[in-house]
């Protein structure tokens, strides 16, 4: 199984684009998956670059509804006319990012209603076929939603209101023998989510990546202190390897890290690896 990282905050080289999202592709035996698509098209010119033909992608999958993930389908439906792409119910609602300098919109581009017809909406546990199985509703048992209190979804009154990320889904892979997790940003937990897949494998997976949505935590608090050493502890059972960037940040990389070693890995545009 193989990975390309198409997009993300960062780039190995000058040779590749980068900007604040994530997109990531995978060659199994039997697929060609995009998993999101980055905030533009610049994911389609790292693809190139990458000698990854979008045309051939046979499925794509969208983690969420937030536009740092979503808005690069445009680029991809002019590239590929056939592949279906798996969005969560909900992903197409209005979500917003709270800040001190104000509220701004951060869900999906309108431009992206033309292509309804190459939307697949699912929710709960949707089993693909034998590699690929979406999931969602997983529980927030370890407490990490704080870390994405300034981002709101907008009510059926038009309110402002906490996100809590039931348009969120995770991609799992099972191919050669390895059990690979794909999650966009992790808001509901990193740690949550790892304990899904494990209920639905019956083990802990291989590899999980992904953004674990973390960046915000203050170095100076304590408590931001206790809660990455809190996840790094509960990510440590097992062998699982796990890539991430994006939105993990890179005080919260240097604290797991401590912890996980050389378990925790970083991803970065036009970083490629064998799963």
């Amino acid at each position: 199984m193989k990975l390309f990282t198409l997009m993300e905050n960062t780039a190995c080289s000058e040779a590749f684009r980068c900007a604040h999202g994530l997109s990531l592709y995978f060659e199994t035996p039997k697929h060609r998956i995009l998993f999101d698509a980055g905030p533009n098209g610049d994911f389609a010119a790292n693809a190139e670059a990458l000698g990854v033909d979008l045309a051939r992608v046979d499925l794509a999958v969208l983690s969420h509804g937030h536009s740092d993930h979503s808005d690069g389908l445009v680029s991809f439906f002019q590239k590929n006319s056939r592949a279906p792409v798996y969005v969560h119910a909900g992903a197409e609602e209005r979500y917003y990012a709270q800040t001190p300098e104000g509220v701004h919109y951060i869900g999906m581009d309108p431009a992206l209603k033309a292509y309804q017809n190459r939307f697949t909406v699912v929710k709960g546990v949707c089993r693909i076929d034998e590699e690929l199985t979406l999931f969602d509703a997983v529980p927030g048992d370890f407490p990490v939603m704080d870390t994405s209190r300034r981002l709101k979804a907008q009510s059926s009154a038009g309110e402002l209101i906490p996100d809590v990320f039931s348009h969120e889904q995770d991609l799992l892979i099972t191919a050669e023998g390895k059990a690979v997790v794909a999650a966009g940003c992790a808001h509901r937990g990193i740690v949550n989510i790892r304990r899904r897949a494990q209920a639905l494998l019956g083990r802990a997976p291989d590899v999980m990546i992904g953004g674990f949505h973390l960046f915000q935590l203050d170095p100076e608090d304590p408590a931001s202190d206790r809660l990455l050493r809190q996840t790094g502890r509960a990510l440590l059972p097992g062998n699982t390897v796990y890539y991430t960037g994006h939105c993990t940040g890179e005080y919260p990389f240097r604290v797991l890290h401590e912890i996980l070693g050389d378990r925790l890995r970083p991803i970065s545009a036009g970083f490629t690896a064998e799963l």
